[in-house]
């Protein structure tokens, strides 16, 4: 009976221990440089209930959830996907819920909470730009994900800048060189706010419209760390009538140091003089049989492989040197009959709003356009990422064409080789990565922002009417569960140390076992 007890023991410890090796963080969007929206994390619930809210309130009332560790509230936006790191959480929304009444108005805000319990920590908040919906649209909030590297956080902000803060706020003090955080928050022509211990502590702040940048509607990519740099998507775009590029020599991707902020390099592509509407592609990163690369999706509907390193170029400017490039949308959506279809018509032409997915040796990205043209035609490419130059004609190891517009990203299950992806009309395909072969699709019936998230052998995503699907990570399509959240989806889920994160419009779920 002992040595039976003892073999149950060392059983469950052994299990226990599998199950702890395999939680880890989720410090960037993606997780991790490849952007591959996959976590190895098993014991990820399928079966919980999020709870309603206290009468007269956005409360809610924690006795009628069901495997529901916290809930955070947010602002009355939130499209910025959930980090976690150092047992710390952050989400970007806006300041219609307000934690400090000394930041009043419309903002765009960042929210740092505790981990374990969801406490509210500290904040970053940011004026408007005070251009109106051309360029930093009303509510949006901060639509970028935070990036986590030690106890610095990297996050692009509604005023269209790229800013480095401390995981401690200010709690420890004001440190790095940039000391004006008083001023900063406050806005223009505000006397200065009294900075507190709840407040965000910034290191260093890069305006990215130093560089002649026209942000379009909002400024929304979140960056990628690799080494000593971060790379970050401009949102480089058009004016007010859709018609003129106010700035078609900028670039649409730079290179910062991630200590100093200081520009290294950006990219001399052409990309931004046929640009469609705007760049807010988020880039990627990886190492293509040893050689580093920065993948990038841009407005101009090409996918593009820089190296990382910036070389001089012409003017004195550092560049990032094209390795290739490729041309995501098919002939037949640019002409028919002889005559070019217009952009944004639905059977016509598509920018790269998605994020590209490294995955051995390969890139697998799809176009869209903003949700606002509505639904049309799409086009799903898995790109060889071994070759040079334009590789729009021979780049391609496969394509997919029954999916229609998204601005979703791929998840890939390396466990089963199998890709996830939905999009703005609604359908969520299973496909074969290496191949591209169908396997089934599933109609969620609504619109989707957001991207799938594939952990535990199950598919996880949400949709514009709050419904939360999960499914099995499978070639058999099965439904596991389907749990409605009373507000829209818009951002995507995460898994991080056995927790899983949903983000509504309004509020932030931690659901546990």
């Amino acid at each position: 009976m002992k040595t039976q007890r003892l073999l149950l023991t060392t059983i469950a410890a052994s299990a226990m221990a599998s199950s702890f090796a395999l939680a880890e963080d989720w410090p960037q969007w993606g997780r991790n440089q490849s952007k591959n929206l996959y976590s190895p994390e098993k014991g990820i619930p399928h079966e919980f209930k999020p709870g309603d809210f206290k009468r007269g309130t956005e409360e809610v009332d924690m006795a009628t959830t069901e495997n529901v560790k916290w809930v955070a509230k947010l602002g009355s936006q939130a499209y910025g996907n959930t980090t976690v790191s150092n047992g710390k959480v952050y989400i970007g929304t806006n300041n219609e819920s307000p934690r400090d009444p000394k930041h009043k108005g419309d903002r765009g805000v960042v929210y740092c909470f505790d981990e374990k319990t969801g406490e509210f920590l500290w904040q970053l908040v940011v004026p408007k730009l005070g251009a109106g919906k051309v360029s930093d649209w009303e509510y949006l909030g901060i639509c970028s994900s935070p990036s986590v590297e030690g106890n610095r956080i990297y996050v692009v902000s509604n005023r269209c800048e790229v800013l480095c803060l401390d995981a401690e706020g200010f709690s420890n003090g004001n440190d790095g060189p940039f000391k004006d955080e008083a001023e900063y928050m406050a806005g223009a022509g505000n006397p200065p706010i009294e900075v507190g211990p709840t407040d965000a502590d910034i290191i260093w702040v890069f305006d990215m419209r130093e560089l002649g940048v026209f942000p379009h509607n909002i400024a929304s990519s979140s960056v990628v760390i690799a080494g000593d740099t971060v790379f970050a998507t401009t949102s480089n775009g058009q004016d007010w009538s859709h018609l003129n590029i106010p700035s078609p020599f900028a670039p649409c991707l730079v290179a910062l140091n991630k200590n100093t902020g200081k520009l290294l390099g950006e990219e001399v592509s052409g990309i931004s003089k046929n640009l469609m509407h705007c760049n807010w592609s988020s880039p990627a990163f990886g190492k293509v049989n040893g050689r580093e690369m920065v993948f990038f999706g841009a407005g101009d509907g090409f996918t593009y492989a820089f190296d990382p390193k910036p070389v001089a170029g012409e003017d004195d400017i550092m560049k990032l040197k094209e390795i290739w490039k490729y041309d995501g949308v098919p002939e037949k959506y640019k002409q028919k009959d002889g005559k070019p279809i217009k952009y944004p018509l639905a059977d016509g032409p598509s920018e790269i709003i998605s994020t590209p997915v490294f995955y051995k040796n390969r890139v697998y990205v799809a176009i869209g356009q903003d949700p606002e043209h509505g639904e049309g035609v799409g086009m799903l490419s898995c790109i060889d990422a071994t070759k040079e130059g334009d590789i729009s004609t021979n780049g391609a190891v496969w394509t997919y064409d029954k999916i229609n517009r998204t601005i979703s990203t791929v998840s890939i299950d390396p466990e089963t080789e199998l890709l996830f992806v939905c999009d703005y009309s609604g359908f969520l395909y299973c496909l074969d990565a290496e191949t591209g072969k169908e396997h089934w699709i599933y109609d969620m019936k609504a619109h989707m922002w957001s991207s799938t998230l594939v952990a535990d052998g199950k598919v996880f995503l949400g949709d514009e009417d709050g419904d939360f699907v999960i499914l099995e990570a499978s070639k058999g399509k099965k439904v596991l569960n389907e749990v409605n959240f009373g507000a829209p989806i818009y951002s995507s889920p995460i898994v991080a140390n056995g927790v899983l994160y949903v983000g509504t419009q309004t509020h932030l779920y931690a659901i546990a076992k």
